[in-house]
């Protein structure tokens, strides 16, 4: 039997050696920055330092420290999504992953970019579910993921109450990212890629990541096509509120607003406990990218497209039933009755519930109340995503795709149906990863469709191939959306009549 030898490629930082899996040459922890901690929380990145020899690349690196899944009780997401790994936490947390066919054969293959989920606050880039291998292997591209800073180690907005020397603080997170971009343009010709053609993409937080990124002018060149899936960001967080969160949190702390070296100072276990005090709709709902003026100049997508976006083609899409993953725990699934259902649309929407709630029921005559339930919280996502297409495709030349994910998984009797997150097995062509995408033949077709839709999409801006349904761009006459199902159609403004219930209605209230 022939022995692979293990590929050892040559970085501007220095030598790396990774391995070989499944005909895939694999790299994971490389440095793209230095450390974190102490002196530099909260500052923007710096380049990671060389190293002499040959560093061994065969193991993930550091997770940012967070609370989840990730670092606690995983069982649930275990059963969900599949294997996560057991990584050390820490402030040397800088690290992305390469999954590529060849090295230094100067293949100047497509790069797809991956910017992970769980918002912003936890997440890695070495969740198993998003190995990048098979993906390579289909299509004959370069797969990076990351990690960068997380919660509040990348969002905590300190430069109005610290001045200058915090400028940044409040997107340090996504600086990290635009810094990993950096180390692409320099270094992935090296494993086969080409720097000139670079595609960012990711999912939830990873989608929201893509639209920050669209906005920002550091980032702006160092990739070349985006993607978003069921994470659109029209807007980012308000200076002023962002500060209010950071004077929040230094109360809890009982550190001063002009003692902020006490905060960098303070062991990253105990900062971590005390993000988890603020609580979700205090805290970690907030700590995501500030509009700051400068490194963040003004929301991606509101009042209109940031310029920086303009010459980007862009793939964007949502999932049919978004809300069932978060619903999947209600006590009440599928059991919901009339009167139920009832109480939760009047929280949600007021005095319109019944005037939305009817055009819902005539549209899906067969639903349950549960079904009726899960497709009225699940419309935020398709709204915004609908929203931020619109100016978009206003804002500039490059194409814009709407995609709309249907497939149902019959796990666990269908009650995840065609859920948030479910489509990311899909696109990573590796439907069996994750237990959630049931058991059907048919997901393995389903696999190959959208993953090479998006191979071509990262390959050539479009995401048409021979043997997929014409996709057409999207405007808002035809409102083309290509419908990822067993069967893969276009449709003209699918749901139309559900999505002009609304009539401009915020909808950022529906959060399942």
């Amino acid at each position: 039997m022939a022995v692979v030898a293990e590929p050892i490629v040559e970085t501007t930082l220095g030598k790396l050696q990774g391995t070989v899996e499944d005909e895939i040459q694999v790299f994971r922890g490389i440095p793209y920055g230095d450390s974190t901690a102490g002196a530099h929380r909260f500052l923007p990145p710096r380049p990671a330092e060389a190293w002499s020899g040959v560093r061994d690349a065969s193991e993930f690196g550091p997770l940012c420290p967070q609370l989840g899944s990730l670092v606690g009780d995983s069982l649930g997401d275990q059963r969900t999504i599949g294997p996560l790994p057991r990584l050390p936490q820490g402030e040397d947390c800088l690290v992305l992953n390469v999954w590529t066919p060849a090295v230094g054969d100067g293949g100047k293959r497509p790069v797809l970019f991956w910017l992970h989920g769980r918002g912003y606050g936890a997440g890695a880039g070495s969740e198993g579910w998003y190995t990048g291998a098979p993906l390579a292997k289909r299509g004959d591209v370069v797969v990076v993921t990351i990690n960068h800073r997380l919660n509040v180690y990348g969002y905590l907005h300190l430069a109005d109450i610290g001045g200058e020397r915090f400028a940044g603080s409040g997107v340090a997170g996504m600086l990290d990212a635009a810094l990993a971009l950096e180390w692409v343009r320099d270094n992935i010709e090296s494993f086969g890629g080409d720097p000139d053609n670079v595609t960012i993409f990711g999912e939830s937080g990873g989608g929201a990541k893509v639209s920050t990124l669209l906005a920002m002018p550091s980032a702006e060149g160092l990739f070349h096509r985006a993607v978003i899936q069921s994470g659109p960001a029209i807007r980012g967080v308000t200076p002023d509120d962002a500060s209010q969160l950071a004077e929040q949190l230094l109360d809890q702390l009982g550190i001063g607003k002009h003692e902020l070296d006490k905060l960098q100072a303070l062991p990253f276990a105990q900062l971590t406990e005390a993000v988890g005090k603020l609580g979700v709709a205090a805290g970690m709902m907030r700590l995501a990218p500030v509009v700051d003026g400068s490194y963040f100049p003004a929301h991606p997508f509101d009042p209109v497209a940031a310029t920086t976006a303009a010459n980007v083609p862009l793939m964007i899409g949502s999932n049919k039933d978004e809300a069932a993953l978060f619903s999947a725990t209600d006590r009440r699934r599928r059991r919901l009755t009339e009167e139920e259902l009832l109480e939760r649309l009047e929280r949600m929407l007021g005095d319109r519930r019944d005037e939305i709630l009817d055009v819902y029921r005539s549209n899906r005559p067969d639903a349950t109340p549960w079904d009726l339930y899960i497709g009225i919280s699940s419309e935020s996502t398709r709204l915004r995503s609908i929203q931020l297409a619109e100016r978009k495709a206003a804002g500039g030349p490059a194409p814009v795709f709407m995609y709309l994910f249907a497939y149902e998984s019959e796990y666990l009797g269908g009650l995840f149906k065609s859920c948030h997150a479910l489509e990311i097995p899909f696109v990573f062509d590796n439907p069996d990863i994750a237990p959630f995408t049931g058991e059907r033949p048919e997901r393995y077709e389903l696999a190959a469709t959208m993953s090479r839709a998006w191979i071509a999409f990262a390959r050539n801006g479009d995401p048409n191939y021979e043997g997929l349904a014409r996709w057409p761009t999207y405007d808002t006459q035809t409102r083309s959306t290509m419908i990822f199902d067993v069967r893969c159609v276009v449709e003209d403004d699918p749901r139309k009549e559900e999505r002009l219930a609304w009539k401009g209605d915020p909808v950022m209230r529906l959060r399942g």
